[in-house]
């Protein structure tokens, strides 16, 4: 691997772990102060992040995990809008931004998107998801989860009427699930086109990323998992006509890191011990698309569990842990609690950096989607202590060289 890595900081609330909210030093209404996410907005920038990624669901993420817990982790601003407002407080980073395929229309979600980037000059970056949620179902009039093969067939029709209308047009589309007639009302972007991003990692998921992505976000536990999917996923590249530097992967990573070990280890456990064991659970159980975890001993082993239409990869990772690591539902759920299932780094930040430094250099990964415990505290560590040490090696910018996200990512402006 050459060149350097690029950084993503995941805005959640309260933070990322599933007891931010209770920890003594996190902003409990972060969700709707926008003060708050300027202030880490701002952080970010300063830290050369290459972009802010801000998650969507249109429902409650999770059912059952508790009032107080689900409360703290749902309420919050309607991702565009927040951007929209963090692009006039910033200058530089990347501004991107989850929207579903299934609960929106194609013309007006380009249309959206199309508009943050020239209101930031360029610096916005759409999140494909499919939705794998019956809750949001549930919000959109819809019968239950719709299949996972139709929901990304539908997603492929969408994604080329979006990119389509970012470059002009289509004129007259006229598919299985849309029909478009009018150009956008807008210049083309400053950048191309924004910066399309995803985050599936079933077959299907992987080939609609190799089609259509700039940036993929994955969860992967170990070095082996990371480099299967990394070069599986550049892979399928040249079958479609594009070159592996085309596209950058970028795995969640969930640092929590201080002056020592010692003091790295003792905030991490502070956070473990806020879960109660009905919410670790209860996430979990959300995860695997599954309410009979309770039926089980929680001190025994995940039980056997059919396929679900839900998140399958999220699903097989999630089992695939628990059988490798040999982990009861109890510990099962607090260690998926603490991360939702991606990379977990506890310590300094030369040990923070060397973690980083082997899967960048490794060929696993191009670089990290940081997801901070909670917010600030923990973005603030990462910001101060880590960002200095890899600028040290050489591995991230001590200044951003250009002015768009493309720029930031070395990605080529589509023509």
């Amino acid at each position: 691997m050459t060149g350097q890595m690029k950084l993503g900081a995941f805005l959640w609330a309260t933070g990322h772990h599933i007891a931010a909210w209770r920890h003594p030093k996190a902003h409990v209404t972060a969700g709707i102060d926008i003060d708050h996410y300027i202030a880490l907005a701002r952080t970010a920038e300063a830290a050369k992040f290459d972009m802010i990624f801000c998650e969507d669901a249109a429902g409650l993420r999770e059912a059952n995990v508790g009032i107080a817990s689900q409360t703290s982790r749902s309420i919050g601003f309607e991702p565009i809008s927040l951007l929209s407002a963090l692009a006039v407080q910033t200058s530089r980073i990347g501004l991107v931004s989850t929207a579903s395929t299934s609960y929106n229309e194609p013309y007006g979600l380009a249309r959206t998107f199309l508009s943050l980037d020239h209101l930031s000059g360029g610096r916005a970056g759409w999140n494909l998801v499919t939705s794998a949620s019956p809750i949001e179902a549930a919000n959109f009039g819809a019968t239950g989860l719709k299949p996972h093969a139709d929901r990304y067939e539908r997603a492929r029709e969408f994604a080329v009427v979006v990119t389509g209308l970012w470059h002009g047009g289509p004129s007259g589309h006229d598919g299985q699930s849309f029909s478009v007639r009018d150009p956008l009302d807008l210049p083309p972007s400053p950048q191309g086109a924004p910066v399309m991003v995803q985050a599936g990692a079933s077959d299907v998921g992987r080939d609609l990323a190799a089609r259509t992505a700039d940036v993929v976000f994955t969860a992967a536990q170990t070095f082996e998992e990371a480099k299967a999917f990394y070069d599986d996923l550049k892979g399928r590249l040249a079958a479609y006509g594009r070159e592996p530097d085309d596209i950058k992967i970028m795995p969640g990573v969930a640092p929590v890191v201080a002056e020592t070990e010692a003091e790295a280890r003792e905030k991490f456990e502070e956070l473990q011990e806020l879960i109660p064991d009905d919410v670790g659970v209860a996430l979990l159980s959300s995860y695997l698309s599954t309410s009979d975890l309770w039926r089980h001993p929680i001190d025994g082993p995940l039980p056997e569990l059919p396929e679900s239409e839900g998140m399958k990869s999220r699903q097989a990772l999630v089992i695939e842990q628990s059988r490798r690591d040999g982990l009861s539902i109890r510990r099962l759920a607090r260690h998926f609690a603490g991360a939702r299932g991606h990379w977990r780094i506890v310590g300094t930040a030369i040990q923070v950096a060397d973690e980083l430094q082997a899967r960048f250099e490794g060929g696993a990964a191009d670089g990290f989607n940081v997801m901070p415990a909670y917010f600030p505290g923990e973005l603030d560590a990462f910001a101060t202590l880590v960002v200095p040490e890899l600028q040290r090696r050489g591995l991230f910018r001590k200044e951003y060289e250009g002015t768009t996200l493309r720029a930031h990512l070395g990605l080529r402006r589509p023509s």
